[in-house]
């Protein structure tokens, strides 16, 4: 592993799957997406079957509450000790991987795989730091994840970064230096369940193709303490190996601490302005309420009309569409300023509860008479860092990036024990 701290970065010890490995039963979506959907996971390891697979390496959120969680955990460790010992990966020594994903939304979205310096990276918005998250962090979901990173002796990354390069000077750049150069692709491959596929090219840390990224990077920010990377997705994940390193650490002396594997994690870094890469809205659904009763409601707490303001939201009910406007709002984003009136309403009212849809269409369909449907306004990829700046954090659920078959899918790994 070798260490960029101009970049907060490392190029790591990755490990792939070999090429005899089947990598559409390999590589599995991240494992807090379809929470809800037991048949989807039930399907995944059907698929599967025998054949070495990510799948057996992680422990799906929506089995989280199952009996029997020790006996996943044991298994896990067991199956990446198998892997570890009896040839299933292959190692990359002090690289990169460049990512080109596909999927039925999008014909490509570009990535860069690197280990970022957790030293460098706070889940709390009040304090600087190089890489920060864009949500605040719930502590109560960190302690399980703790534990299935600390009873591994491997990770498997599905935290995406963001990086705000809007002259495509790191990424963009890398994959056509990658392609003068000629390096390697380590996989081409279709994604299970209709999700799109997948290609990887291996970036050595020295060739010409890896300068264009440190270099790059360590160019990004506009002063010596301003933000490099942004959570786009698994804030909880990252925060969860962040809080496992501060455990690993205290037993360490300063120079153990320097280069210890668990001080940073695999991640995948995507530019905000990537083309493939779609900021989808996060809309409300407000049940025991009607949408007239909403909006006065809404009035009396924001002490306006709603007719001209300086930002808005639509309340819906399933047919007609109203438009809320807020003059010197709380927040300076809608969605902010929802989350407070909401967030008031509920206190008052336990018969009041709150969803969080994705998609318009949705939304009109669960909207009626007595559920208030509430459309917000999409993020603007070009102010995206300088809401974080000024705000520290977006509110809880703002958005989401893409649809969930458009996540990250596990396909490398790399050791967090020396």
């Amino acid at each position: 592993m070798k260490i960029f701290d101009n970049a907060a970065c490392a190029a790591a010890d990755i490990l792939i799957p070999q090429s005899t490995c089947d990598l559409t039963k390999w590589a599995v979506v991240a494992c807090d997406q379809f929470t809800s959907d037991r048949e989807y996971w039930d399907d995944v390891y059907k698929i599967a079957g025998d054949a070495p697979s990510t799948a057996k390496l992680i422990l799906p959120e929506a089995y989280l509450e199952d009996d029997g969680k020790e006996e996943r955990l044991a298994s896990i460790r067991k199956t990446a000790d198998q892997y570890l010992g009896d040839g299933t990966f292959r190692e990359l020594k002090d690289s990169f991987i460049l990512v080109d994903r596909s999927s039925p939304a999008t014909p490509s979205r570009k990535g860069l795989v690197l280990a970022l310096d957790l030293e460098e990276y706070d889940y709390d918005p009040a304090k600087k730091s190089r890489c920060k998250a864009t949500e605040g962090t719930v502590i109560s979901r960190i302690p399980p994840r703790i534990k299935i990173r600390s009873n591994c002796p491997i990770e498997l990354p599905h935290v995406m970064l963001l990086i705000d390069d809007p002259k495509d000077t790191v990424i963009e750049a890398a994959f056509a230096k990658a392609a003068e150069e000629g390096l390697e692709v380590i996989y081409d491959t279709p994604l299970m369940k209709d999700s799109g596929s997948i290609k990887g090219i291996a970036v050595p840390c020295d060739s010409a193709t890896g300068k264009i990224i440190t270099e790059g990077l360590a160019a990004l920010p506009e002063g010596p303490e301003d933000i490099l990377y942004l959570v786009g997705d698994g804030n909880h994940s990252l925060a969860s190996a962040k809080a496992h390193w501060d455990n690993v650490k205290a037993g360490l002396t300063e120079e153990e601490r320097k280069d210890h594997p668990a001080r940073f994690a695999l991640t995948e870094v995507v530019n905000i302005h990537d083309k493939g890469l779609a900021f989808e809205p996060i809309h409300r659904i407000v049940f025991g309420i009607s949408a007239d009763d909403l909006i006065a409601k809404a009035s009396d707490y924001f002490g306006c009309d709603g007719k001209e303001g300086d930002v808005s939201f639509t309340v819906t009910d399933g047919v007609n569409d109203k438009t809320f406007s807020i003059p010197n709002p709380p927040h300076s984003l809608a969605v902010g300023c929802l989350g407070l009136f909401l967030d008031d309403l509920c206190s008052k009212d336990d018969k009041i509860k709150v969803d969080y849809i994705h998609g318009e269409e949705e939304v009109r369909s669960l909207a009626s008479s007595d559920a208030a449907g509430v459309f917000l306004p999409g993020i603007s990829k070009d102010t995206f860092f300088d809401t974080v700046r000024c705000e520290g954090v977006f509110p809880r659920k703002t958005f989401s990036m893409g649809h969930a078959f458009e996540k990250r899918f596990y396909m490398e790994a790399r050791k967090i024990v020396p």
